[in-house]
């Protein structure tokens, strides 16, 4: 039996057909997303129908992974009033920061596990009413990316269809308690200005519908949720993401609360929670020290600034700061288990070989996969089976590394970075002399 798993990313939709009892990738596809920070719901619509031209249907049940933070909004009619504001669209800073003053950082994070910042839906709420007034007051009911691909791939006419989604994908919206796993619409309504309509909260392992073809339809969630469904991954590791941008988190079976904003306290896709936390800046620093780094190199000089120094101080810098941000997962600080590390900067032997010493942990490196897209596979392979755990695919291959640790690069990182005045996310490293 087949299952398909959907992943809705900012740039693209990716289709993974698996089997449903291990996950065996049977066939794959792909096709483009629209440029730039809002996007036409339909645009992703017409992907999936690209990308799963003849895998969809050959499929008993499918899932949808998204990008997370997303604003769709639609009227009474069931009618896309404006393009969907995307989780990369900062035109809500100012609604972040007026919204967290209004409220505190405090009451945020205990109330929605996170301080929102211009990514969460929130914020576009709150920015809609303030700039397009015309829009806000049409808005009946408000959907992320992901719920607007699952509510189209239901069978039936658009009006009669009952938007759903899952506590993981709810929890990076900003009016969604992750600790009871209920909705805080007053939230969503003092934003806006109105009532409006949210999705119903699916189980993890729920078929919420079927498709026009008879397959099962399950929840979908977020695609960092998603991830850490396809990566199996497991209390007490960490994994780290190093693309563009760099990211770390855990599964955890307690709720966070961080007031300081650092950490997003999400759900995960199984009834656990996802703590997360994210550094703009990891591939692009290894990117800037080859032709221009604008930053600060502690204890250059005319001795040590060989290519190779420079290039071990770039790798460094950008796990010491995954490795400080990694640590705030932990209540108490303490290393992980195992750290598992994906992304393209992933690839690289210097980043495998240095990692372990600066994370204090054995580092494994699966073999790269659309983890997203093959956890909603598994999410949909959850759904047909209707057990009380997610179906025990085995892992991918992973290599792993160990390593003696190497004290002080991360505490050394924190302290340059807080000391250099002005610091923007460049390079504060260590070199040997």
């Amino acid at each position: 039996m087949l299952v398909a798993g959907v992943d809705s990313s900012t740039q693209s939709t990716k289709v993974l057909l698996c089997e449903a009892e291990d996950g065996t990738i049977v066939a794959q596809a792909s096709a483009p997303h629209p440029d730039g920070t809002e996007c036409p719901p339909q645009a992703w619509w017409e992907a999936l129908t690209r990308a799963g031209d003849g895998l969809l249907t050959r499929a008993a049940a499918v899932g949808v992974a998204g990008q997370q933070h997303g604003m769709v909004v639609l009227d009474e009619n069931a009618e896309v009033i404006r393009p969907a504001l995307l989780w990369n669209d900062l035109r809500s800073a100012a609604a972040a920061s007026a919204l967290v003053e209004e409220r505190g950082p405090r009451w945020w994070a205990e109330r929605t596990g996170s301080v929102p910042n211009a990514s969460f839906t929130v914020t576009k709420l709150r920015w809609l009413a303030e700039h397009e007034p015309d829009h806000a007051a049409r808005v009946f009911r408000v959907m992320l990316p992901h719920d607007y691909l699952t509510w189209r791939l239901l069978a039936g006419p658009p009006s009669d269809k009952e938007p759903v989604t899952d506590r993981g994908d709810a929890s990076g919206t900003g009016y969604f308690s992750p600790a009871d796993s209920a909705w805080l619409p007053e939230v969503a309504a003092d934003t806006l200005g109105h009532q409006v309509r949210l999705p119903r909260l699916a189980r993890p392992a729920e078929a919420v519908g079927e498709t026009g073809w008879g397959a099962a339809v399950s929840a979908g969630t977020g695609d960092n949720m998603g991830a850490a469904l396809g990566l199996c991954l497991e209390p007490g590791e960490i994994a780290v993401s190093i693309g563009t941008s760099g990211t770390a988190y855990a599964v955890t079976a307690v709720a966070s609360a961080d007031p300081s904003g650092a950490v997003a306290g999400f759900a995960d896709a199984t009834g656990r929670f996802l703590p997360l936390v994210c550094t703009i800046n990891a591939g692009l620093v290894l990117d800037s020290v080859r032709p221009g780094a604008s930053g600060t190199l502690h204890g250059l000089t005319t001795h040590n600034a060989t290519p190779e120094n420079l290039a071990r101080a770039a790798v460094e810098a950008v796990l010491a700061s995954l490795a400080e941000v990694a640590s705030l997962l932990h209540s108490d600080g303490g290393q992980p288990g195992k750290v598992l590390l994906i992304g393209g900067a992933a690839r690289s032997e210097a980043v495998r070989a240095v990692a372990p010493g600066i994370f204090g942990a054995p580092v494994d490196v699966p073999e790269p996969e659309e983890y997203v897209a093959l956890g909603a596979a598994r999410q949909a392979a959850w759904a047909l089976a209707g057990t009380p755990d997610p179906p025990a695919w085995p892992r991918r291959p992973a290599q792993r590394y160990e390593g003696p640790v190497q004290p002080g690069i991360r505490e050394r990182f924190a302290a340059l970075r807080d000391a250099t005045t002005g610091w923007d996310g460049g390079l504060p490293a260590t070199m040997d002399s």
